[in-house]
This record gives C-alpha cells, structure tokens and sequence, in this order.
C-alpha cells in the first residue's frame, strides 16, 4: 500500500470515529429521562414524554388518564408451558436512567368480562425480557392477581385468586439498579408485595409504564390514572448484610 493510499485509509478511519462519537453524543443528548423529570416535578409525570412500542384498538389520554382499549388476541408470553411466543400486547412507557425510584398507578379494569382480560404495570425492555403485574379475568368468581417476569426469553407466572368484585387495583413498582418489586394496594395506601425479581438486561435504561390486552376473542377499555414518581419505596434490607464479592 502506498504512503497516499496508508493516509487516505487513516483518514477515513478517523472520520468514522469522529461521526460515531458525534452520534453517541446526539443520541445521549435526545434522552428524555422521565423519572428524573417527574422527581424534579414534584412526582408530576409529563404523559407527553410517554411513547406506545405497540399502539392498541384505541386510546385516549385526557386530564391526567388513559383510556386503552384492547384488540382481540392481544398478549404477552414466551415459551415456558404454553410453548407459544405472543409479544403483541400494547404498551405505553417511559424511560429512565435512574436506578431508585418508584412508580405508582391505579388500574380500573370494570370493564374486562374474558378470560385473561387484563390490564397493569410493565417494563418491556425487549420481547426475551420484561415484567408485568396485573389482575386476570377468569371468570364471574375470581380472578387472578399475578406478575410475569421474562428473562432471557422464559417467562413465569405467579399468581393468587381474588374475588371476581375487585374491579380496581394500585400497583407500585420499585427500582433498586437491576433489582425489581412489584407491590398491589385496593386503596393506594396500604402496599402488599407481590415479586421481587432480578432482570438480566435492565442493567441501565430501562422503560416501564402500563399495558392491556385480551388474549382471547376480547375486547375492553382499561383505565390508568393517578399516575406518580416517587423516591424509591422499597428501601434496602436491613437484615443480613450482603455477601463480600
């Protein structure tokens, strides 16, 4: 190769480098976090910051709540058990870089009437890895009050019977870095934990929010509202120290 021919592959090296950081830079500089909004809001969640990975039937957001309704057909799931991948399922989220926060929100699911009706809490970082809480129609007796969490691709289910009256459910969901719980309340006061989870990918920006969905031949309109950020509810262990790495 020729010294002209060393310069001009050097320089081309160079410039690429230089548009890398340059989009590095642009990309680090469009991040909108919403929890560190919020926070700096006094909780006050701007839902414009809000953005569907998948948008439902219909939606509408005024005043402060959001009205989703669901497409027949429509769910989360990967492999474990049922053997089927459904990953169609809308779901409106934020972003954020911060690693101790809480999210607070109250679902009203009047409406659902067919088994694994559903509305709740996720964070869907990807289709292998996300976690959601909610309530599940089963039928006019009960229903089920569970989270999913998806690691790598397998998803679990874990879930308690509840009276089939319960038509309104708060969720609290906390982060601690990569370290996750998922609390429920039926008067937003007084919190119950349901899961305390790890997620492999959450590692760093992460997006969270709400969900709906009607597996089944379904459709019905789920509403979210008193939507709030909050510092980190779930406070550390206070028990065993941790392990010396």
């Amino acid at each position: 190769m020729t010294n002209i021919a060393k310069l001009l592959c050097l320089g081309l090296c160079l410039c690429a480098v230089a548009c890398g950081n340059t989009a590095r830079k642009a990309s680090e500089s469009d991040f909108t976090d919403s929890v560190a909004d919020a926070l700096a809001r006094g909780g006050q969640i701007n839902l414009e910051q809000l953005q569907w990975t998948r948008k439902p039937a219909s939606w509408e957001i005024k005043e402060g709540v959001i009205s989703i309704t669901t497409a027949p057909h429509t769910d989360l799931w990967q492999r474990t058990y049922y053997h089927f991948r459904n990953d169609n399922a809308p779901v409106l989220q934020m972003q954020t870089r911060e690693k101790f926060f809480s999210f607070v929100v109250k679902t009203d699911f009047t409406q659902s009437h067919q088994r694994f009706d559903q509305c709740g809490i996720v964070m869907y970082l990807d289709s292998d890895n996300w976690l959601k809480g909610s309530v599940e129609f089963e039928n006019k007796e009960f229903q089920h009050l569970g989270s999913v969490a998806t690691n790598n691709g397998y998803s679990d289910w874990a879930t308690t019977a509840i009276s089939a009256e319960v038509k309104t459910m708060w969720y609290r969901f906390s982060r601690r870095e990569d370290d996750f719980c998922i609390e429920c309340s039926t008067d937003g006061v007084g919190f119950s934990q349901m899961r305390v989870c790890h997620m492999y990918e959450a590692t760093d920006a992460i997006r969270f929010g709400i969900y709906a969905c009607s597996p089944e031949e379904s459709s019905f309109t789920a509403v979210f509202s008193d939507m709030k950020i909050t510092e980190c509810a779930w406070k550390a262990h206070d028990g065993q120290q941790p392990d010396e790495e």
